[in-house]
């Protein structure tokens, strides 16, 4: 049930019941019902709303208001009046009944503002009230006051003011108890927040072991574990299709003798260069790898364009870094590609090994033509 419906409910009477005293058990019986409701509620709006009526009728009075101490001054927060009071007005606390209550930690009782110097005429003249009582919300270090108002002369009783002290204290403690709530809200949400900001952190964390250990750190290619990993899944999906594939196997040529002549960081600039090529000349649905030292492989799933064309188009490619880069070594590569067909009893394995023997037969092609040692 709204908060507000239950209130209203519990405490709401028609206009003329409200003008007219209950009696005190009744009174108790009210306060007792505003109290269950109080500590129910989870705002301030929820609060000033239950208690500016039940201050009505509780005393039977023509009006109510809800003051919040602001600093040095009083905050007209809320009002429940037979015509309009001062809600969303602020007044210095030193020219303020509410003020002077919270500041002496006591309640008011006043049966004819125009015979007690603590009032200030000029904020009064324009309403109705002619009498009141105001008591502190909390007597301790009052956060506040609640204010009942007559528009006739009128002496409220000693039980009718207990009953206006009996509520503020109960909603002291309501007040009390949302912002706890709400400090505990914050703090849940903080909380969230902060374990969220850490699940990220350990997802980033997770994605960074899993990418550094499928990947090579020095080309940013797959590695072999990553090669393998994806590379099973293809042929799988590819044998589902019934949709041939193709795997290339690289080598770079003459690796030992650029380290010797040049050093290990020139090799390494001619690995990270030949992984840059690959990443040039195949697609990105390719999946390319360093297995390892100078070896590459790529995959080209859902291939049937498997003859010289792809190692030429790589070849091409290599010829014209050659000439552009102005590099202090030559590249130069050898290559098997192997064509996987569905009808064949394939397996990845089988592929890299088939592929990895046509490599070498370019490989000593090479070296019988060249007579060159790699």
């Amino acid at each position: 049930m709204d908060l507000q419906n239950s209130a209203s409910s519990a405490i709401t009477s028609d206009s003329n019941s409200l003008k007219t005293e209950i009696s005190y058990v009744q009174a108790m019986e009210h306060l007792i019902e505003v109290v269950r409701v109080l500590s129910l509620a989870r705002t301030l709006e929820e609060i000033m709303a239950i208690v500016r009526k039940s201050a009505r009728e509780l005393t039977g009075a023509d009006g109510a208001t809800f003051v919040l101490r602001d600093g040095d001054q009083c905050f007209y927060a809320d009002e429940d009046a037979i015509a309009p009071l001062w809600k969303g007005q602020r007044f210095p606390m030193s020219i303020c009944i509410g003020g002077y209550t919270m500041r002496n930690c006591q309640p008011v009782v006043i049966s004819d503002i125009y015979g007690d110097e603590r009032i200030p005429f000029a904020a009064y003249q324009p309403t109705f009230v002619k009498s009141l009582a105001m008591v502190p919300i909390r007597m301790c270090n009052p956060i506040g006051a609640i204010g009942t108002y007559w528009a006739k002369l009128h002496q409220p009783t000693l039980e009718q003011v207990k009953l206006l002290q009996a509520l503020a204290d109960t909603t002291a403690v309501a007040m009390e108890n949302v912002q706890i709530y709400s400090e505990l809200e914050q703090r849940v949400r903080n909380r969230t927040a902060t374990l969220e900001k850490e699940i990220e952190e350990c997802q980033k964390v997770e994605a960074e072991v899993r990418r550094l250990s499928l990947t090579d750190e020095l080309t940013g290619l797959y590695n072999r574990r990553g090669f393998f990993l994806l590379t099973q899944q293809q042929l799988k999906l590819a044998h589902r299709r019934q949709k041939p594939c193709c795997l290339l196997f690289i080598d770079i040529d003459g690796l030992k003798q650029i380290n010797d002549t040049f050093g290990h960081e020139v090799g390494d600039r001619v690995i990270v260069d030949t992984a840059e090529l690959l990443k040039q000349t195949y697609r990105d649905s390719d999946i390319i790898a360093r297995l390892g030292g100078d070896e590459f492989v790529v995959f080209m799933p859902e291939s049937s364009d498997c003859t010289n064309t792809v190692s030429a188009r790589l070849q091409r490619n290599v010829d014209f870094f050659n000439h552009n880069r102005g590099r202090s070594y030559h590249l130069s590569i050898s290559v098997g590609v192997k064509q996987c067909f569905l009808n064949e009893d394939f397996s990845l394995e089988k592929l890299i090994f088939q592929a990895d023997e046509l490599m070498y037969q370019q490989k000593r092609a090479k070296l019988s033509s060249t007579n060159q040692f790699c």
